[in-house]
């Protein structure tokens, strides 16, 4: 799947299972459903995670927060625009899972 495929997947209802826990948060978020999108990666462990984690506390405007899963993730702090980062990390998440 390729980033212009996952962004017309949002017209659906529901994230497909076969996308990765990061990825489905990455789905809620672009659909304004925060608190869907944090309860799928708060436990997840890797990297991954973390830089969804970052993005969805730079949402919240947690950024003391969000910095420390930039951390975790081993990503600089972003300041591109929230859609910006978000086109970002989907991209590579969908080309490599572990991000």
């Amino acid at each position: 799947m390729d980033l212009a495929h996952f962004k017309r997947s949002l017209q659906e209802p529901t994230p497909s299972v076969q996308l990765s826990p990061e990825l489905r948060a990455l789905w809620h978020a672009a659909k304004g459903a925060w608190d869907d999108a944090h309860k799928l990666v708060q436990d997840e462990k890797g990297r991954a995670a973390a830089w969804v984690h970052a993005h969805l506390h730079r949402i919240e405007g947690d950024l003391d927060n969000a910095g420390y899963w930039y951390r975790q993730a081993k990503r600089p702090a972003s300041e591109q625009p929230l859609p910006a980062e978000w086109d970002e990390i989907t991209g590579v998440l969908l080309r490599d899972p572990k991000g």
